[in-house]
């Protein structure tokens, strides 16, 4: 690509840094921002500054907040004994959006992938123990994608928390197997949440 300015080259290559936008679409981008005026450019630029610098993640459960503890671990409406384990953020997002599950969550930053070198200490697994351990929690539901990685994770969860015999479900099988959850369409998740099936009973 023949770009005859290094400072849109260099715009461009940060932009196509960013996942699923190739060389010629951050090209597209960087030649609108340029369009611009100033002032619009630089509220642009701001605001991704800003969100580096100030969003949090959140002390409890590990979702992105504003605070050092998030809304939904703040909220005094929410079933603070019902733990939803997820992946990451993404599908905190996805099950908030069904508006089917009341409960909060625990955000582990990742599933069990020797393949990737990614091991349980690299998890959020041990704050999830702790929780079980010191707060009767009545449920905690494996939220984790239909796949060998996060089959294997539940499973690695399970005997870690079988000792505090708290009630552990996970969704139903609406979500397809091999499927990422926050992919799933709001009314397909939704029912897999709240046709929730006990963890033992799968076949294991």
């Amino acid at each position: 690509m023949n770009i005859h300015s290094r400072y849109i080259e260099e715009a461009v290559e940060q932009l196509a840094s960013l996942p699923s936008i190739g060389k010629r679409s951050a090209l597209r981008l960087v030649l609108n921002l340029l369009k611009r005026d100033e002032a619009s450019v630089e509220r642009f630029a701001q605001a991704f500054i800003k969100m580096k610098k100030e969003v949090k993640f959140c002390t409890s459960c590990g979702n992105i907040s504003d605070q050092e503890v998030c809304e939904i671990c703040l909220s005094p409406g929410r079933d603070h004994l019902t733990i939803c384990v997820v992946e990451d953020i993404r599908d905190v997002m996805a099950i908030e959006a069904t508006e089917t599950y009341k409960g909060i969550y625990h955000v582990l930053g990742g599933i069990i992938s020797p393949m990737e070198g990614i091991a349980p200490s690299d998890l959020s697994i041990q704050p999830l123990i702790d929780k079980a351990k010191n707060n009767h929690l009545k449920e905690i539901i494996f939220a984790l994608n239909s796949t060998m990685e996060g089959d294997t994770t539940n499973f690695y969860l399970f005997k870690k928390l079988q000792p505090f015999k708290v009630k552990t479900t996970t969704l139903s099988r609406g979500v397809a197997v091999g499927s990422e959850l926050h992919y799933a369409d709001e009314i397909t998740l939704g029912r897999s949440i709240q046709n929730r099936t006990l963890f033992e009973t799968i076949g294991i």
